[in-house]
């Protein structure tokens, strides 16, 4: 049987059930990508983490949210720390994905992950009828290889933004990390995904790597604090080491079991 939790990520727990879930699948034999589609549908969890263990500390990992394969999930990834911490005492481990490898483990009392920094693309050529679809002005707008980086004035502008989904799907870019400086900590943001179904995520460690070198650059500052404001929330710790991007916050597991049987 294959063990399987769920868990909350990147979360205050003085707010209660706050950040990320995401669910957990330790499989001790290969599934086909059809099955771990069809099980993360059933899951319908934001991110669904398969993880098979190669040799000790190492595990292959595969994420998939309920509609589409996921190429890099950090909230997913912590989740995998709370889990091998946890249930099975682990304190450290690598996972190895299909464009390269996140390092996770847990700290004091933080879970955390080394992740590749996003590289950001200055003054990239920002989508007609994209202010429209945000119903904010924008600032400024940078391309990278995963989430395009928009810039707002202000907090006040992200928390109060109304995003038109259907609006924004019409528009080439996958997503959006939407940010601004922050009022009570370094940066907020929000990030959209218009094209699946969730819409709007709720506590991002891609966005994260994308926006740790962007804010640390302009900020001057290698330490940040920074807040998610999704409807749920999120809070993280961000770093910036040179080439590497630390991202740390807090997990708690709320469901654990076993499966006995592949979707």
């Amino acid at each position: 049987m294959d063990n399987f939790c769920i868990c909350t990520v990147f979360h205050d727990r003085e707010k209660g059930y706050k950040g990320n879930t995401a669910a957990v699948i330790e499989i001790t034999e290969s599934w086909t990508h059809e099955e771990m589609a069809a099980m993360a549908q059933e899951m319908q969890q934001p991110a669904t983490t398969y993880l098979q263990a190669t040799k000790p500390g190492h595990y292959k990992v595969w994420w998939f949210a309920p509609d589409s394969e996921i190429g890099l999930c950090g909230h997913g990834s912590l989740a995998v720390a709370a889990y091998l911490h946890q249930v099975k005492g682990e304190t450290k481990a690598v996972l190895h994905y299909a464009d390269g490898f996140v390092k996770i483990g847990f700290d004091d009392s933080d879970y955390f992950l080394w992740i590749e920094p996003i590289e950001v693309i200055d003054h990239g050529k920002m989508p007609a009828g994209l202010e429209a679809a945000l119903g904010q002005e924008v600032h400024d707008y940078f391309s990278t290889s995963n989430k395009d980086v928009v810039l707002l004035k202000s907090e006040q502008a992200v928390r109060e933004m109304k995003p038109n989904f259907k609006a924004l799907a019409q528009l080439e870019p996958f997503g959006y990390t939407v940010t601004a400086p922050g009022d009570s900590v370094d940066f907020v943001s929000r990030t959209l995904v218009p094209k699946v179904q969730q819409l709007e995520d709720h506590a991002t460690g891609s966005s994260h790597a994308i926006l740790t070198p962007f804010w640390s650059e302009r900020l001057l500052k290698n330490e940040m604090e920074a807040l998610q404001l999704s409807p749920r929330g999120g809070r993280f710790h961000c770093e910036m080491h040179m080439n590497q991007v630390l991202l740390k916050g807090k997990a708690q597991i709320w469901v654990q079991g076993q499966s006995k049987a592949k979707a």
